[in-house]
């Protein structure tokens, strides 16, 4: 194996697991894929192959070492096949805090190898998960952004006990895969990208259900406009370079002040009955039914080229 090749176990198959798993193969990296049902093990790796051949011509992924990560794909017959010889051991399963700490105490003789262990939750502290374990210098949260393969963000969150050179190895490892890891000093519930997404998300379902505009003409107004912005600076950046001469200070008292009528109209709930419910899905499917496999393939390429497009800047 490359010495700039990381031995990798993903365990649980889900959107989260084959997004990592896919990630990791698509930059040659060898990786074994686990999960208790090996009926959706063996469809997932189908899965990640397609999408890992798919980089290249989305990204520009190198297709020599997709292919080399394809090649050396494998599915774990038991977790410790899986994770023995796993120098990085990714925990994508449900959400569920009893199964993570069943789990993470199993990964205690079934990944001894493990220079780390990462959980994807966006729920829960890596010390609640790590709470069964006695190594738990070596786990942490890395919560990834869907699709894995595509948006660099990774949020990376460390418990009281996890060992800085681990975190600092880890994030090493995503710039490598050609991530942005970003460090939160402490743990909120959704981490910051969930917690944004949940924020824009309540207001975008409260205009689809007062019938102020319909599905597909939010998704467009959203993408094309605050969230064009925010790609390219974020929310805090986009008002201050508004600002210009006037200068931050006097630009945010004039938005904080502008925003307070908007504010006190905002939706503030945190569930919908099964009444609205019904009519939220019942919008979505009428804006997008029967075209969902062509909008995620122009999504995909969309989203690929704002990506390449950003970096070029960057460079720049």
């Amino acid at each position: 194996m490359a010495g700039s090749q990381v031995r990798v176990a993903v365990v649980g198959v889900g959107e989260g697991g084959r997004g990592w798993a896919t990630l990791c193969a698509a930059h040659g990296w060898p990786v074994t894929i686990y999960d208790n049902d090996s009926a959706a093990m063996h469809v997932a790796r189908e899965d990640i192959t397609e999408r890992a051949q798919g980089l290249p011509g989305l990204v520009g992924a190198d297709p020599a070492l997709v292919e080399a990560g394809v090649g050396a794909l494998r599915e774990g017959r038991s977790l410790l096949q899986a994770c023995g010889e796993a120098e990085w051991v990714i925990e994508a399963i449900h959400e569920d805090l009893i199964a993570k700490q069943k789990l993470f105490e199993g990964l205690e003789s079934a990944a001894p190898k493990a220079r780390v262990v990462s959980s994807s939750s966006a729920t829960f502290t890596p010390q609640d998960i790590a709470a069964r374990c006695r190594r738990r210098d070596r786990v942490l949260v890395a919560h990834p952004q869907q699709p894995t393969e595509l948006i660099p963000l990774v949020e990376v969150l460390m418990a009281p006990g996890t060992e800085g050179l681990v975190a600092e190895l880890l994030k090493g490892w995503l710039r490598a895969l050609g991530r942005i890891p970003v460090t939160l000093r402490k743990h909120v519930p959704g981490n910051i990208g969930g917690r944004m997404a949940a924020a824009v998300w309540r207001e975008a379902v409260q205009l689809v259900l007062d019938g102020v505009i319909d599905v597909d003409e939010l998704d467009r107004a959203v993408s094309v406009g605050p969230g064009l912005a925010w790609a390219a600076g974020g929310p805090h950046l986009s008002h201050h370079l508004a600002a210009g001469r006037r200068g931050t200070g006097g630009y945010v008292q004039v938005m904080l002040q502008r925003f307070q009528p908007v504010w006190r109209e905002l939706a503030t709930w945190d569930h919908i009955d099964p009444k609205d419910q019904q009519r939220l899905i019942a919008a979505i499917e009428r804006a997008y039914a029967g075209q969902t496999e062509v909008i995620r393939q122009a999504r995909d390429r969309r989203l690929a080229a704002m990506l390449q497009a950003l970096e070029a800047s960057r460079k720049g």
